[in-house]
């Protein structure tokens, strides 16, 4: 993973698709976090691409995330088998002509990231009865179903109203952009506050070098979303995580599984400071650092009843200790 803010998915439609599993580790060894998968079926978007046993081919040659853009008329029918397959998000397009819901179910069932896509002519609107069951919003800024195309500034004006229909999400919840994304539009894509660039033409031309290529692009939506919209302060990386409290062990599960509730995700680690009654160290409770702020604001009377109730607990077990003899006594 990369030590910024934005995350690069790089898609594999302009790959030279006879050696896909070349390109997907080329694409890991050069710093993109994520490989895009453009499923197409020939229906849906004229383009005819792969299906679920290439991917499943390409799962075996890489530890990335693989990212499903499934630009199919029934994905209901098939998502199973993408599931199968070993996606690890599944983005749908609202645009098709069956029941959206039980396929975005089904991708939350299996533990999955589940998405929409809007084609640039959509409005976000036709997302808000699946606000509760979407992981990702994906905005397109081309016509779905050819590489290569031209980005389109007018349809990325969606991205803000993306990021509101996550706004439910305080961790967890992506906004992607798809389309026309290269060193020309990230920082106008990142000062949008887009979180995940979907970049495919750019990273294939022959002659060019692939890492270089992620590196400026992910710097450059960083700087966008910096000056744009974070007062000129250089964003959080997505990877830092601090220390919210510390607190012996089974006080800091029951507070972890609290905070938790309300979407924010917290790691329980053995600490290196206070060495309790029992002789155990308390547990650092870690939560994000992009939600360091949101954390204190929801949590912070809380911790401090819990650091309340641990000093209570350790007078209470030190009372119920057996007294060490004194010194000269048998």
């Amino acid at each position: 993973m990369g030590t910024g803010r934005a995350r690069l998915a790089a898609s594999i439609l302009d790959a030279d698709q006879a050696n896909l599993g070349y390109a997907v580790r080329r694409a890991q060894k050069n710093g993109a976090d994520r490989i895009h998968l453009d499923v197409m079926d020939g229906h849906f978007v004229p383009n005819l691409t792969f299906g679920p046993r290439t991917i499943k081919a390409i799962r075996r040659v890489t530890r990335l995330p693989l990212d499903a853009h499934l630009m199919i008329a029934n994905p209901g029918r098939s998502i199973e088998r993408y599931l199968d397959a070993g996606c690890d998000s599944v983005t749908v397009h609202v645009e098709v002509d069956e029941p959206i819901a039980p396929t975005l179910q089904a991708i939350r069932a299996a533990g999955r990231a589940a998405g929409l896509a809007v084609k640039p002519a959509t409005p976000l609107s036709a997302l808000e009865p699946y606000r509760e069951l979407l992981d990702i919003v994906m905005v397109m800024t081309v016509e779905p179903g050819m590489g290569g195309q031209s980005f389109m500034r007018d349809a990325a004006g969606k991205l803000p109203g993306a990021r509101e229909l996550l706004s439910h999400r305080p961790v967890g919840g992506e906004v992607h952009v798809d389309g026309g994304i290269n060193r020309e539009t990230a920082e106008f894509a990142g000062g949008l506050g887009v979180d995940v660039l979907v970049v495919g033409s750019a990273l294939w031309v022959k002659g060019h070098d692939m890492g270089r290529e992620i590196r400026l692009i992910k710097a450059l939506a960083d700087e966008g979303f910096q000056y744009q919209l974070n007062d000129g302060v250089p964003p959080i990386p997505r990877d830092n995580w601090v220390t919210f409290t510390s607190l012996p062990l089974a006080i800091g599960r029951r507070f972890a599984e609290q905070i938790e509730a309300g979407g924010i995700p917290v790691l329980v680690l053995r600490a290196d400071g206070q060495i309790n009654p029992d002789g155990v160290r308390d547990y650092d409770l870690l939560v994000p650092a992009t939600v360091e702020v949101l954390t204190i604001e929801r949590h912070s009377a809380e911790r401090d009843d819990r650091l309340e109730e641990a000093e209570a607990w350790r007078t209470d077990l030190r009372a119920s200790l057996p007294s060490a003899p004194e010194r000269g006594t048998r």
